[in-house]
């Protein structure tokens, strides 16, 4: 789960990590309030909206007087911005941000995050700070510098110290990095985050460390610990389908293919995925129903992969290890006469009770397709797939 800018640096504020003065503003109506506590400081407003690339995609204004954030309001509030990361439809602007400009001497990249192959918590700074980390680790990776942290000891203080070091801090910037890091960490901890990030986290001309931006993404499967937080989710900012599965409890992420899937089971998803790309077709989602598979949750799973329009095949791979295949049949069946499925489904069943699941399908009268074995399965959806296409 994402969290916004200015939610990321209210948690910074919890634990004394320094931030510039922000105020939110939501509609045109704060303008005159937001106006008169900058008191004509030349300011910056920001829209507030998952992705980075902000500021090159124009979701960064900076202004000096309250006409010109009037124009900043009336351009980014209720827009779509389409940077890098959002793709072609872009993310909706509901919410801006605006703080008081600060005066930078440098900037640098911070983040923190778990690397789950060293089963450690990873700190990665930089001293091209206000770039994307993507572009220097291509171009000049010899500005990154990485720590891990041990989850027996915690943060030692020594690790921050070698990365001011590295980073040219200098007096009591290295103590003040020190301090920032030891407290960006214990967030870290405390919110089941995976990823916090600043960029830039800059000093000032008065030689002060501020997290100019702030980024936080939570685990997703701690936030029952964290219902305060979970609060904070915008859905607004998240793919509907994504929404609308977790209501359902489906595990889905739309692809760009033409092939839905239904799976039972993540590593049955991800080999049913393999395998309709080996045979040159394009999945258009990755969906776990689940163990527990049910006839009003298969159905649920029609409605969602159909709603993509761009699907003009479906592949259901079932294994009845905790729910009967024949159960699944029935479920199959109900769905596609309530939902009306008019594309091409693939059903291939495998293991308990499999033999009586088929046998309902073959003889349900409705228009699929039975697959022996998963490869079959791969080859005949990819098939009536391209068949849909001419």
């Amino acid at each position: 789960m994402n969290l916004h800018e200015y939610q990321s640096k209210q948690l910074f504020q919890q634990k004394n990590i320094p931030v510039p003065d922000g105020k939110l503003l939501s509609s045109a109506d704060d303008i005159t309030a937001i106006d008169q506590w900058l008191a004509g400081q030349p300011a910056i407003v920001k829209a507030q909206v998952h992705a980075g690339g902000r500021g090159k995609a124009g979701g960064v204004i900076k202004f000096r007087n309250k006409a010109e954030l009037a124009t900043a309001v009336e351009k980014l509030l209720g827009s779509q911005l389409i940077t890098h990361q959002t793709g072609a439809e872009g993310l909706p602007v509901e919410k801006l941000y605006v703080e008081p400009l600060t005066d930078i001497a440098s900037e640098f990249y911070l983040s923190l995050l778990v690397d789950r192959a060293r089963k450690r918590v990873a700190v990665i700074a930089s001293s091209a700070g206000g770039m994307s980390i993507e572009e220097v680790a291509a171009e000049t990776p010899e500005k990154i510098f990485t720590e891990f942290v041990s989850p027996a000891t915690g943060l030692q203080p020594y690790l921050a110290r070698k990365l001011a070091f590295k980073l040219g801090l200098e007096g009591t910037q290295i103590r003040a990095f020190g301090d920032l890091l030891k407290r960006l960490y214990q967030l870290f901890l405390d919110i089941d985050a995976s990823l916090i990030e600043i960029n830039p986290l800059v000093t000032t001309t008065e030689g002060k460390l501020i997290a100019l931006d702030a980024k936080i993404n939570l685990d997703g499967s701690a936030l029952y610990r964290h219902p305060d937080l979970a609060e904070m989710r915008d859905t607004n900012q998240e793919d509907e389908r994504e929404v609308y599965a977790r209501e359902h409890e489906l595990n889905y992420i739309h692809l760009d293919g033409d092939i839905g899937c239904m799976v039972n089971g993540a590593g049955l998803a991800m080999a049913t995925m393999d395998l309709i790309k080996l045979e040159g077709g394009q999945p258009a989602n990755f969906l776990d129903v689940g163990g527990g598979t049910t006839a009003a949750r298969v159905a649920e799973a029609f409605k969602l992969i159909l709603s993509d329009e761009h699907v003009k095949a479906v592949l259901v791979n079932i294994f009845g290890g905790i729910v009967r295949c024949d159960l699944i049949a029935e479920g199959i069946i109900q769905a596609i006469e309530e939902v009306h499925v008019d594309v091409p489904v693939v059903v291939r069943l495998e293991g308990t009770k499999a033999k009586e699941g088929r046998q309902l399908l073959a003889d349900s009268g409705l228009s699929i397709i039975p697959a022996d074995d998963l490869a079959k399965a791969a080859r005949q959806v990819v098939a009536a797939a391209r068949e849909g296409e001419a």
